[in-house]
Parts: C-alpha cells; sequence; structure tokens
C-alpha cells in the first residue's frame, strides 16, 4: 500500500524528527511512505477573520496540488469522526479493496484546513476532542500506521 502524509510547514524540534524516523522505519517494512510538506503561511499577531480565510485557501491549495485525483483522502480535522486503531486499519483495507493504490492523509497548519481541502476528503478524521500542535499530530498519525 502506499501511504501519504501531505502536512502544512516543517518540522524543526529534533525530538519530533527522532520519533517520526524510528516510526518511518517500521511503516515503510510493509507499505511505501511519502511526507509532502509544503511551506505554511506566518499568521500576524492580529489576524482579521479575512487574514485567516486567505491564510487557510493558500495552505490548502498548496495541500491540493500534493494530492492524486485517484488518491483516497483522509482529512485529520476537529468535526471529524474518532476510529480506534483497529476502525483506522479496517478503513485502510476497504480503501485498499475498493481499488486505491494510495491513501493520503491531510494534516493541516495551526488554522487547521481549508473548506476546499475538507471537501475534497473521502474520509474525516478526529484523532482526539483535545486539541494537539500539528507537528505533535505527525508523529500521532505516524504512530497509528505503523499498526497498519
Amino acid at each position: 500500500m502506499n501511504i501519504k502524509i501531505a502536512c502544512v510547514g516543517k518540522i524543526k524540534e529534533k525530538y519530533y524528527m527522532d520519533m517520526m524516523h524510528m516510526y518511518q522505519t517500521v511503516i515503510t517494512k510493509r507499505h511505501s511512505l511519502k511526507i509532502c510538506q509544503v511551506e505554511d503561511e506566518k499568521i500576524p499577531g492580529n489576524a482579521s477573520e479575512a487574514v485567516r480565510k486567505q491564510i487557510l485557501m493558500l495552505e490548502g491549495e498548496r495541500l491540493l496540488h500534493r494530492i492524486s485525483k485517484t488518491d483516497y483522502v483522509i482529512a485529520l480535522c476537529i468535526d471529524g469522526r474518532q476510529l480506534s486503531t483497529e476502525e483506522i486499519r479496517d478503513l485502510c483495507q476497504k480503501a485498499r479493496a475498493d481499488g486505491y493504490q494510495t491513501l493520503t492523509f491531510v494534516i493541516g497548519g495551526s488554522l487547521g484546513l481549508s473548506p476546499e481541502v475538507i471537501k475534497r476528503a473521502d474520509y474525516r478524521l478526529s484523532i482526539s476532542d483535545m486539541t494537539f500542535p500539528h507537528q505533535l499530530m505527525r508523529v500521532m498519525l505516524m504512530e497509528q500506521l505503523q499498526a497498519l
């Protein structure tokens, strides 16, 4: 199975990078894994709602350019459905049985995902009701993907 993670921003913290490398080593023993990072926009401290929407749109366009029309897209978003590890595995296996070659997981930046990216998603997944930094979310997602 081909797995792609399309995400906003780069991880700078070494401890996150080390954890991701550890999970990547496990995942790539069974699957192809590609991480596609797109540039994040700087958010001004007093950003208006219009500026925030513009930032979401720009980051969303960059993410959509990393998603193929034939990918099964799972967007990580607050209003998604929470699944157990086993249910995530079942969702991925069903997508593969339905003929999808690539599963693309999409992680937004600090402001989340644009409506266009959410609309493109085949499934909306929430990891938790709690809020986490998007860098940590990549590590958490990869921890779940090693179970596939």
